[in-house]
């Protein structure tokens, strides 16, 4: 008998540049010229049905004129289509279109797009380059940053998937004026959520800066989105896999993942957030991690946004219970939630850990509460 020690030590760099601005399909082009995938000529733009004509279609003509080959794969909108089957189905005309080794993902959209690009990108080949160039608020505070791609289960939300850091992230806040008003303020959701992981300061400029965010003065815009980044990227930089700091951005997504799957995909996922915030800072508040006034501004901002913070009657409440448990924080079989400290900061309860076991009585007794 014998054995053979196969040593694969490696330091990979996954550094990459997120771009704040207006109108970026240019900057895009001309960082594409200038090498930013090295000689990668071949493009698989990745969108939506809602975003198809709006920007991935002209986006694909500058490529094209530009001298880049490029098709275009398109998916129906929605969370509904974040699933295995989407995934191949755009695997499989790739592969009909001949896309081998030598191509780049580009995913222009909203979180649902960023999510199977990237996820289709570390796959594909075994690992094709990808950038994300979102589209919308939700995909810039949260899903085209820290490299989590994924798709849901019937069984499960955001557990089959790997990370998978991009090339570059374009944010293009342009974009956001074309957004309906319920895809705005379902966006806020993980701004406000941002805030209360990590920045009393945010969570004040919402607070008086609400109206100038939803009618998109550049000032506002602007300042969420730089904050959205670096409060995200201040943990992923510190826990890029997740093995502890990175659950905090889990905060009010035990319960709001579970509401959203539940109402079948009724609520969009920042109104499904923000239940989840109202269930969050009512536990929070219910264990003495932060006062019931602090916990009533939470939800107040929450309703000045225009999301709900109440169950819809057409959810039954033991199902959501009962949905709780396919949460990724689960563990031995126990719910697990991650809750605030006041507003602005979270509960470390040892060192590193971030997360605490919660009785399932005392989750179903605050879902009822909603």
């Amino acid at each position: 008998m014998s054995s053979f020690n196969v040593e694969l030590k490696k330091v990979v760099d996954d550094s990459y540049e997120i771009e704040i601005g207006y109108e970026l399909s240019n900057q895009l082009v001309e960082d594409l010229e200038k090498g930013l995938v090295g000689k990668i000529k071949r493009f698989a733009v990745i969108t939506d049905s809602n975003v198809r004509d709006l920007y991935a279609k002209p986006i694909c003509e500058k490529l094209i004129h530009s001298g880049f080959l490029v098709d275009m794969f398109v998916f129906p909108a929605g969370e509904k289509s974040k699933t295995r089957e989407t995934k191949a189905k755009l695997e499989d005309a790739m592969l009909e279109k001949g896309y081998r080794r030598d191509c780049c993902v580009i995913a222009i959209g909203g979180g649902v797009v960023s999510d199977i690009a990237g996820f289709l990108a570390g796959t594909y080949g075994r690992g094709v380059p990808f950038i994300n160039y979102a589209t919308t608020l939700l995909a810039a505070a949260d899903a085209s940053i820290g490299g989590k791609t994924a798709v849901d289960t019937p069984l499960a939300t955001n557990l089959i998937g790997l990370f998978n850091q991009p090339k570059k992230v374009y944010i293009d806040i342009a974009c956001w004026k074309t957004l309906p008003d319920r895809q705005m303020r379902s966006g806020m959701a993980e701004t406000i959520k941002h805030a209360c992981m990590a920045s009393m300061d945010m969570f004040e400029f919402i607070e008086e800066n609400l109206d100038d965010i939803m009618n998109f003065k550049k000032f506002a815009c602007e300042y969420i989105t730089e904050n959205n980044c670096n409060i995200k990227y201040q943990v992923v930089m510190k826990d890029e896999k997740e093995s502890g700091l990175r659950e905090i951005l889990n905060l009010g997504h035990t319960v709001g993942r579970a509401i959203e799957t539940v109402s079948e995909y009724k609520l969009l996922h920042g109104e499904a957030l923000a239940i989840g915030m109202a269930a969050e800072v009512l536990l929070s508040a219910r264990l003495g991690y932060m006062s019931e006034e602090e916990a009533q501004r939470v939800i107040d901002l929450y309703k000045k946004t225009g999301l709900p913070t109440e169950i819809p009657d057409y959810i039954d409440r033991e199902e959501l219970v009962h949905k709780l448990y396919t949460d990724k924080k689960v563990r031995d079989g126990k719910l697990r939630f991650v809750l605030q400290k006041g507003i602005g900061d979270i509960v470390e309860y040892t060192p590193g850990v971030y997360a605490r076991p919660i009785e399932e009585d005392l989750a179903r007794e605050i879902i009822m509460e909603l």
